[in-house]
């Protein structure tokens, strides 16, 4: 059986048709929208960044306003790029701006739709080579089944949000949640324009950075996790690195999305349209 969860937070949003701004409301007339927020429940979930600046926030606004203005119903939005070129961060802006626009949002990664570690050993395969992580890592079939179909504007709405937990391998795709008829799905992953997902995706948004760039951030994140500098380079260079090697030479994803966010200055960040 599943059962439904609550994790999210609600965001009451005073809403007074007619009204121009600086006007006070009588009080009877202020109406409380609740916008709802719809999170994973992975034990994997990183903190919300604090505003960096006027200039980055100007950015995820224009990105939210015309994902916004796409359609009332129901959204599913892909936020791509290498590894630590800053997907997390840029999902849970846009989320939040989103959120601005009156719609529920609902947070989602790929990080929680890849096999436990316990089913490689089982079924003997490869995940730690660049390769095997590409081609083996990732649970295709709840992804598609359980997140991506559902949460979109023909989709039944009950939605699972993780699959299986990346820290304690627990699975958790009994726990679902019900996406509102407006809700946009954000999902923030490396890979998410494989073919395996790539119909489902309503928006593409790439987060372009240096490769060069993307191993320093993701050797200096993760050399406290993984026992020193050694290590860390080790893990971003010959599987992560390794395996975006592949995806770009199979898939182009820089070629497919609706709109590139060049991540290099996180404070400065520029966007680059799909021509037509």
């Amino acid at each position: 059986m599943r059962r439904r969860y609550g994790r999210g937070r609600a965001e009451s949003l005073p809403l007074a048709p007619g009204f121009p701004v600086g006007v006070p409301v009588p009080e009877p007339l202020v109406a409380c929208h609740v916008v709802r927020a719809y999170e994973s429940v992975s034990t994997w979930r990183q903190p919300e960044p604090a505003p960096l600046s006027e200039a980055r926030t100007a950015v995820v606004a224009k990105v939210a306003e015309h994902i916004h203005r796409l359609s009332p119903g129901r959204l599913r939005v892909a936020v791509d790029g290498f590894t630590a070129a800053g997907k997390t961060s840029f999902g849970h802006e846009l989320a939040a701006a989103l959120r601005g626009h009156g719609r529920p949002t609902l947070r989602a990664s790929f990080d929680d739709f890849k096999h436990p570690w316990r089913h490689a050993r089982e079924k003997g395969y490869d995940r730690v080579t660049g390769y095997g992580y590409y081609h083996n890592a990732y649970d295709f079939e709840s992804a598609r089944t359980l997140l991506l179909a559902p949460a979109g504007p023909d989709g039944c709405g009950t939605v699972v949000l993780c699959a299986h937990d990346p820290l304690t391998g627990a699975d958790r795709r009994a726990v679902t949640v019900t996406a509102p008829a407006d809700a946009i799905l954000v999902v923030d992953s490396v890979f998410a324009f494989r073919p395996q997902y790539n119909e489902f995706w309503d928006y593409r948004i790439w987060i372009d950075v240096d490769p060069a760039v993307s191993l320093a951030r993701g050797i200096e994140r993760d050399t406290a996790s993984e026992g020193g500098v050694d290590a860390a380079t080790r893990l971003h260079r010959d599987r992560y690195h390794a395996a975006e090697a592949i995806y770009l030479a199979e898939v182009d994803p820089r070629s497919l999305a609706d709109v590139v966010v060049d991540n290099s200055d996180l404070a400065r960040p520029r966007l680059t349209w799909r021509a037509g």
